[in-house]
């Protein structure tokens, strides 16, 4: 099993690819594959087949998984922003 820089519980923020910029809260993490599942980024629609419950079928939609190196603790990342914004502007 392998260490990842961020846990479940934790908020992260999404650092590249298309939902650069959001925040949410790590749902799981997939150690074997090196990604995670965070609260409402990268949502899919998943087909799911007929049941007795749902005759018809239906279509839900869920989060994705996201590489681990995409991803930034949100702690890290304000404080990062902080620092960048607190620097005079040296001229």
């Amino acid at each position: 099993m392998r260490r990842f820089h961020v846990k479940k519980g934790d908020e992260v923020v999404v650092l590249a690819g298309t939902e650069r910029g959001k925040r949410g809260k790590v749902i799981a993490l997939l150690s074997d594959k090196e990604r995670l599942i965070v609260e409402g980024v990268k949502m899919i629609k998943k087909h799911q087949r007929k049941s007795q419950q749902h005759p018809q079928g239906r279509i839900i939609e869920r989060e994705g998984s996201i590489h681990v190196s995409n991803v930034m603790s949100a702690e890290k990342f304000d404080a990062r922003a902080a620092r960048r914004n607190a620097t005079p502007a040296s001229e």
